[in-house]
């Protein structure tokens, strides 16, 4: 974290490791909230559920929109930074290159890891009538339903080469006005940190004077905002208990389901990272998981890869060595492009609603689900939910009732939180490897 003496008597305060002070929230909230569970249970008048949507989540919704709030001022400054510090369009381009490559790679293997699992285990072919049903039929479940294959009606609703066009704002100050829009905004600050880089150096200095000095003061703010992150997390997972108690039932119940998504996540976390990461970032995978924890599981506590792009950055670049002008590029690219976790779920739902609802899929249309489902999280908003929207084209692509969803929207909140923890890690790998490849030495020497 910062050194500077001005705010070290100020953020000393917590003198633990960072990962220790949210992991310590995390605990906290979750015995918390199984206390207002049972505080419900023995008082039927008191519902832990609005309690603590009432006194308790704001906290940590204070928290997670502190860090969406300098997500999009901290791309532009970082990536602006970092372009402009490359001094050289071979090396962007290059850098660019492998990024977008090893992020297509690392989607396509996650899909295909997500497709053997759900094949294999075969979650769907088990669900009880009576439970499937229940599922089906729930009002609440049906109007959600409806509300996400209304948002997935737009995105089909547009033309092959619209996802191109999208990608360039018209209006930079609309685009900046929604973390959804974070392509775009990439887009402007590659764009403007080209434009510097083609420009005369002593025109532009000023210029990335300011945008050195905007960075600092950004990457304070962080400092100051993870200064909360205990209380934050606290609150979340407390709210999250309290909420969803009584889905338990529901959730025994979708059990094989979600060990199949989990399942499949714990192998491309701990399978096929460390292959990369030892091999191609010659980076020993310990190192980097203890570097990334703190990200970790802010991830998974706030299932938004943007509110946690800032503890991905500090991470990335101070715990794991890796140059800022690299880390300010690929991560938050990845961010918006790279969704393994997500890819993988979409599968293992795609086909276990199929297997739900008793539809036997071919190999031609689980092959569909690897091109679209890869498709598909380039350009997903970086938001809890997206990859729900993002499901219902792969379900349109095969040919399965969008209805199928309800099947799964009791135990997606808990998923999302999952899918998020390796759609960071994912964008760290790829950081690293990428960082090394530029540098042409390892990663731990550059720290």
């Amino acid at each position: 974290m910062i050194n500077d003496s001005k705010t070290g008597s100020f953020l000393k305060v917590w003198s633990w490791p960072l990962h220790w002070q949210i992991l310590t929230g995390l605990i906290g909230g979750l015995l918390f909230g199984v206390f207002l569970v049972q505080v419900g249970q023995a008082i039927p008048e008191f519902s832990p559920g609005d309690f603590a949507t009432r006194w308790v989540k704001p906290f940590g919704v204070l928290f997670v929109n502190s860090l969406k709030l300098i997500a999009i001022p901290l791309i532009l400054a970082s990536l602006i930074k970092g372009v402009s510090d490359l001094q050289d369009m071979s090396r962007l381009s290059s850098m660019g290159g492998r990024t977008i490559a090893l992020y297509l790679c690392t989607t396509v293997v996650a899909v295909c890891i997500g497709l053997v699992a759900v094949n294999l285990i075969g979650p769907g072919r088990g669900l009880p009538e009576d439970v499937q049903a229940k599922l089906l039929g729930d009002q609440a479940g049906v109007e959600r339903v409806a509300k996400i294959a209304a948002s997935a009606e737009k995105e089909q609703g547009k033309g092959p080469l619209q996802a191109l066009v999208d990608i360039v704002p018209e209006n930079l100050v609309s685009a900046a006005s929604s973390n959804s829009n974070m392509l775009q905004v990439i887009f402007w600050a590659i764009f403007f940190g080209i434009a510097m880089i083609l420009a005369p150096s002593e025109k532009v200095a000023p210029v990335k004077a300011f945008f050195d000095s905007l960075n600092t003061i950004i990457l304070m703010m962080i400092d100051i905002i993870m200064w909360f992150a205990p209380v934050g997390v606290f609150a979340l997972m407390a709210s999250l208990i309290a909420e969803t108690s009584s889905d338990w039932r529901i959730f025994s119940a979708l059990a094989w389901y979600s060990v199949t998504v989990i399942l499949g996540l714990a192998i491309v976390l701990f399978g096929v990272y460390p292959t990369l990461v030892m091999t191609l970032g010659n980076l020993s995978y310990m190192k980097f998981l203890r570097g990334m924890m703190p990200a970790q599981l802010l991830a998974f506590t706030t299932s938004s890869s943007a509110a946690t792009l800032p503890v991905t950055l500090e991470c990335v670049e101070k715990n794991l060595g890796v140059d800022p002008k690299v880390a300010s590029f690929v991560l938050p690219i990845g961010a918006t492009i790279n969704m393994d976790g997500t890819s993988l779920y979409q599968a293992v739902a795609a086909v276990f609603i199929a297997q739900a609802l008793g539809i036997d899929l071919s190999f031609y249309q689980q092959l569909t689900i690897v091109v679209t489902a890869t498709l598909a999280s380039i350009g997903a908003a970086a938001v809890p939910g997206a990859g729900m929207v993002m499901l219902v084209v792969v379900l349109e692509a095969i040919g399965v009732p969008q209805s199928g969803l309800a099947l799964i929207l009791a135990v997606d909140r808990v998923l999302d939180m999952c899918r998020t923890t390796v759609n960071v890690t994912g964008d760290a790998a790829v950081a690293t490897i990428v960082g090394r490849a530029v540098a042409n030495k390892p990663i731990g020497e550059q720290a």
